[in-house]
């Protein structure tokens, strides 16, 4: 048999571990899920934007995140707020199963969503 398959699981493994932050999760940004419905959203929106200590500053009338004027845009900017804010004190992307974590950026037009390695 040959080594190159404990190579390539070695690889495989280190990539994964590499691809980890420090509590497990995948680095990332963390985005609304597409399978949340609304009410469950704004639930969440609510929370990060109030106790939570998200800055939901961008995603008010006429500031570069509030189009497209959704629920599920505005938690996206809001969940991921939170997390970039958060995420090092140990904070995690799930509002009660309403996020997800991606690796691709959300960012769009004039809104940027932060991303802290």
């Amino acid at each position: 048999m040959s080594s190159a398959l404990p190579r390539n699981l070695l690889a495989l493994l280190l990539l994964t571990l590499a691809l980890q932050i420090s509590d497990g999760q995948f680095d990332g940004w963390c985005i609304a899920d597409e399978q949340t419905p609304d009410d469950e959203l704004q639930k969440a929106l609510d929370w990060a934007c109030g106790k939570g200590g998200a800055d939901c500053s961008q995603i008010q009338v006429n500031k570069p995140c509030y189009l497209p004027n959704t629920i599920r845009d505005h938690a996206s900017y809001a969940f991921n707020n939170y997390y970039q804010k958060f995420k090092s004190k140990g904070a995690s992307c799930y509002f009660n199963s309403a996020a997800i974590v991606t690796d691709l950026d959300p960012s769009h037009n004039s809104c940027k969503f932060e991303h802290i390695p």
